[in-house]
């Protein structure tokens, strides 16, 4: 019998109208619940009021970059064990390790590879529970 991975809620933390729209298709076709949060004021907002199991982070953002947004969330205790996985269009490099740096425990570049984000997400998840 196959074990039975109970699907988890993610932030996505993104400015941009149309990659939320994508992910949130995406995830929640996969059985997640997803909470958007479209600057760093709403994503802390979302983290005081919602059970989040892992976090996928915009890193360019108009108010506060994703490094810095990641970085802030990793110094409050009650967060601090939440996985944060940046997702950018920053491929270049030293971008990965930039974000690694910050505090993100993964990266994921743009464009989205959709068919295998859930599996990529799950991934986290299950590092996170069984540490």
């Amino acid at each position: 019998m196959a074990l039975e991975f109970k699907k988890s809620t993610v932030l996505y933390v993104e400015d941009n109208p149309d990659n939320r729209s994508l992910i949130r298709r995406v995830l929640e076709a996969e059985g997640y619940t997803v909470i958007e949060a479209i600057n760093a004021k709403q994503a802390l907002e979302k983290l005081e009021n919602h059970p989040i199991d892992l976090v996928l982070m915009d890193i360019n953002m108009p108010d506060m970059d994703g490094y810095t947004l990641t970085a802030r969330i990793k110094t409050i205790e009650q967060f601090s064990g939440i996985p944060i996985v940046a997702v950018t269009a920053n491929v270049m490099r030293g971008d990965r390790e930039k974000s690694l740096g910050a505090g993100c425990d993964g990266y994921i570049q743009k464009p989205i590879d959709i068919d295998t984000l859930s599996q990529q997400i799950e991934r986290f998840i299950l590092r996170r529970t069984n540490v």
